[in-house]
């Protein structure tokens, strides 16, 4: 499907930022951040009598007031240390897809959802270009997609939930509901420093990305192969990421012939676990990391790869997180970061990145023109990470895995009788019966 851009505008805040507000502190981890965007692609179906130019006009007109209430994202970061809150605007790109929504929704491919993006994910524009750019993007058909584009030294994912919560909010008539806070700097102050930060350089490659459905109605199964006396009751995202884990694990031994030590390591939201709390609103790179190990042959088995991210997470919860309020705090992330770094160089140990994006409440984004059909991730240009994200609908239980591996281990990981036992790979988004007439 071709995609064609039909214009780019910039969406100013409906009313200035204040003087007062026009500085905003980066915290300690928002320096620390990768310089990359994060993106996320809603899929809606057309709204009856709602022409393209309503529609766009609707989401531009949203945004700007939008914006008025998180001023730092029309904003400009400057010097990795703070946001002139200027008023610069966010990017808005209006694109025409030839082509239907249905045809797409029939079978994803990470390709074409690559396209109905502004721009590279890995572009170095994340640390001085535009922080936040949206590109609305219609079908044929009238159906159209939306691509929330955001730099990650400003935004972690439960950011970005707050703000299309307060987006929808403010489209749908009471955007005064959704307050972000706008205080971690204070909570974690940030800090000068001369030296390159300690990032942790993922190899560029062209994986191979999949899209696995593990639906909802095998999800309690799942949950119960996944089960221990150490871990009763997996939670639904510890279940899927060990089964991908250990069907990983295993194209790693094959195609290698050797089996290594292996490391999972995930994103944590701190705002609940910080004693004292944040605030639920409480916006920027508010995480922290974890790294789950095995070190026999014997710990690869799915209820033991869960019994290990399961400690991972305690240790986390009760020793690591503390330490982001003490006054080494920048010495602690910036180990972890060489320590992951070094690791990931390493040849006998095998390292995977993995995020979820689960529970967020994504499918109740709602700009005044219904819910989304399905909303997905688009991936990076690195190899050996996984992302998780909600069915479609948000309810059913389900999740998606979206899986980036070198060709040759995913040719071995795509056929894994345990893997198929649960996942199905890329099945249609739609339910013929709903939506065949709608799209």
């Amino acid at each position: 499907m071709k995609v064609e851009i039909i214009k780019t505008e910039i969406i100013k805040p409906s009313s200035p930022t204040p003087p007062h507000l026009k500085t905003f502190k980066l915290c300690l981890m928002d320096q620390l951040a990768p310089v990359v965007y994060g993106s996320l692609v809603f899929f809606y179906q057309a709204k009856n009598n709602i022409t393209v130019q309503q529609t766009s006009q609707h989401l531009k007109k949203s945004l700007s007031e939008t914006l008025t209430r998180f001023y730092p994202l029309a904003g400009t970061i400057k010097g990795n240390s703070i946001v002139e809150c200027n008023d610069d605007g966010a990017h808005f790109i209006q694109a025409r897809v030839h082509g239907l929504l249905s045809t797409y929704l029939q079978k994803p491919n990470s390709e074409l959802l690559h396209r109905l993006l502004p721009m590279e994910i890995e572009s170095p524009k994340a640390a001085t270009g535009p922080i936040l750019l949206i590109q609305a993007n219609f079908f044929d058909c009238g159906g159209f997609a939306i691509a929330i584009f955001f730099s990650h030294k400003l935004a972690d994912a439960s950011t970005v939930g707050i703000f299309l919560k307060g987006w929808s909010a403010t489209a749908l008539g009471h955007g005064d509901k959704v307050v972000p806070v706008f205080n971690a700097a204070s909570e974690f102050p940030p800090r000068e420093f001369s030296t390159q930060r300690p990032a942790v350089v993922l190899e560029k490659a062209k994986p191979v990305v999949k899209r696995f459905v593990f639906d909802g109605s095998k999800m309690a199964m799942l949950k119960s192969k996944a089960a221990s006396l150490s871990v009763p009751q997996p939670t639904r995202v510890e279940a899927v990421f060990a089964v991908i884990w250990r069907s990983i694990i295993a194209a790693w031994k094959s195609n290698s012939g050797v089996s290594k030590h292996s490391v999972l390591a995930q994103s944590v939201n701190i705002r609940k676990l910080i004693d004292p709390p944040l605030e639920e609103n409480c916006t920027g790179n508010l995480v922290g990391y974890l790294a789950a190990k095995t070190e026999k042959e014997s710990e690869t088995e799915v209820r033991n790869l869960v019994a290990q991210i399961r400690k991972s997470k305690k240790e986390f919860a009760e020793n690591q997180v503390k330490r982001f309020r003490d006054k080494n705090a920048f010495e602690m992330l910036c180990e972890y970061f060489k320590a992951a770094g070094e690791m990931i160089r390493r040849d006998d140990i095998n390292f995977l990145i993995t995020t979820s994006l689960c529970n967020l409440g994504l499918y109740e984004t709602d700009f005044g023109l219904g819910k989304p059909l399905w909303v997905s991730i688009p991936t990076g240009s690195s190899k050996n990470i996984v992302a998780l994200i909600d069915t479609s609908g948000g309810g059913g239980g389900g999740i998606e895995a979206w899986v980036c591996l070198s060709e040759e281990d995913m040719a071995v990981f795509e056929r894994d009788p345990e893997l198929l036992g649960f996942a199905t790979p890329n099945p249609s988004v739609l339910d013929p019966v709903k939506w065949r007439s709608a799209l």
